[in-house]
């Protein structure tokens, strides 16, 4: 088990940048491939971005592609996510997520994620 702990959100206005950062602790943090997921009020909880343990590729849920950046710091156990261009639906509160398991195709699936962080909130303005 991993603990995760999300930082980096906040209110920003349409077009602009914001950084979230998640820290894990726990277990060896390379084992575990890195996603990130958001949920807005009403809806449910939606992939965003994965980087894979392994191999280090990344996916994009297709809205956030070429927006969006996924990437990790294995010396400080942190994933990161740049988000640019910011659009009022980006607004959600995102989280991190982590799992060991091999998902191949399925790193969308939020079930297939063992361990969360409590959640940041994004809010953009319009």
């Amino acid at each position: 088990q991993v603990q995760l702990l999300e930082s980096g959100g906040g209110l920003v206005q349409a077009g602009g940048s914001l950084s979230l950062s998640c820290l894990a602790s726990g277990h060896t943090f390379s084992s575990y491939t890195m996603a990130w997921f958001r949920q807005a009020p009403g809806k449910e909880r939606d992939f965003v971005a994965v980087i894979k343990r392994n191999t280090g590729l990344r996916y994009y849920e297709d809205s956030v592609k070429g927006r969006f950046t996924i990437s990790r710091d294995h010396a400080k156990n942190t994933v990161y996510l740049q988000m640019n261009s910011l659009k009022p639906e980006d607004t959600a509160v995102y989280y991190c997520a982590a799992t060991s398991t091999i998902l191949g195709s399925r790193y969308a699936d939020y079930t297939l994620y063992g361990d969360w962080g409590q959640g940041t909130q994004v809010t953009v303005s319009s």
